[in-house]
């Protein structure tokens, strides 16, 4: 996020259904123990030392989209970046490169030419190519100054090696399903943390048109419940929750989401679905950061995630997305919530 502003193995549907209040979710089998492994596994490779904090526009963030572009190929996802490709390759203009460099004055003096996204495409069976994005950031601040402890990794694996573990188990879930009416793009940005560079790129060579996209989630700090969520059934908040009705329509479908409680951190405009917000796009972003104290700190280690939380909480969006791929209903911004 950037700074600027059942394990038992049984067959189960994690997505909620249910009669008190909440509309029937299409059911999503999911194998609990095979969905925890992937997961843990997922995040101890991106969030591990040898990865070096995947420091935006860095050979780590490259090979950290080359992990994920793996993943979506082996899904057999259509490539959604450069021709023929999972990868999309963004060159930083001058002036970009003269902002990163002031910047990461105090992080590693490496040469950041270049960021990349990595996409995947799940294409529905409509052919209106109405389609939902899924988005994280693959990167984090990489190797800077020193921690008391002496620790120079920035891991990151809250932010954002959740949201990217996310993205990339939604994937694998929805891609083993029936194929949806909706296409679904999964999308993992680079260089979120130096201001949306992979993001700008996006937008500007999208895989499907921008008019298309019915909505977008942006996955972003879900590694550890928020305790300002007094809640347990509500363990994921999103941004702008006033601003649309998709909040309140997801949670009606299954979603553990509730309104974002630090309103004042304005979180809204602070990771990726911003610039798509301002593109037009319904654009919020799914989180429980709780204002922890490792934020942008070298202490967010993988020893610090929650993974029975992270399991629930993917889990629980299995269904709500499923359903909104399988919908007609589209989201719609409420009075003076467009930014």
């Amino acid at each position: 996020m950037s700074s600027a502003l059942d394990s038992s193995g049984a067959q189960t549907t994690l997505a909620r259904t249910g009669s008190t209040g909440r509309a029937a979710t299409r059911d999503v089998a999911v194998d609990t123990a095979a969905f925890e492994r992937e997961i843990r596994a997922d995040m101890t490779f991106l969030a591990d030392d040898a990865m070096r904090g995947r420091g935006s526009a860095t050979h780590d963030e490259h090979v950290a989209a080359l992990f994920a572009a793996s993943q979506f190929q082996q899904l057999g996802l259509e490539p959604g970046g450069d021709p023929g490709s999972f990868l999309q390759k963004i060159a930083l203009t001058p002036d970009q490169r003269s902002t990163t460099a002031r910047r990461e004055a105090n992080f590693e003096d490496t040469d950041r030419s270049e960021t990349w996204n990595a996409i995947g495409i799940l294409r529905g069976t409509d052919a209106s190519g109405e389609t939902i994005l899924i988005t994280a950031h693959l990167d984090h601040l990489g190797v800077g100054p020193a921690s008391s402890t002496g620790d120079m990794i920035y891991n990151g694996a809250d932010d954002d090696a959740s949201g990217t573990t996310a993205v990339l188990a939604l994937a694998h879930e929805l891609a083993a399903a029936p194929r949806p009416r909706r296409t679904i793009v999964f999308a993992l940005f680079g260089s979120e943390e130096l201001g949306g560079f992979g993001n700008a790129g996006f937008l500007k060579r999208p895989p499907v048109p921008l008019s298309s996209i019915v909505a977008n989630l942006e996955f972003e700090m879900i590694g550890r419940p928020d305790p300002a969520v007094q809640d347990p059934e509500n363990a994921l908040w999103l941004t702008g929750y006033e601003r649309s009705d998709l909040g309140p329509e997801l949670a009606r479908h299954g979603a553990h989401l509730v309104a974002d409680p630090h309103p004042t951190q304005k979180f809204f405009q602070r990771s990726d679905n911003y610039a798509l917000a301002r593109s037009g796009i319904i654009a919020q972003t799914v989180s429980s950061f709780g204002l922890h104290k490792d934020y942008h700190q070298p202490s967010d280690e993988l020893s610090t995630i929650d993974f029975a939380h992270m399991v629930s909480a993917i889990g629980s969006m299995v269904g709500p997305v499923r359903w909104l791929a399988d919908t007609t209903w589209k989201p719609s911004w409420n009075p003076g919530g467009k930014p």
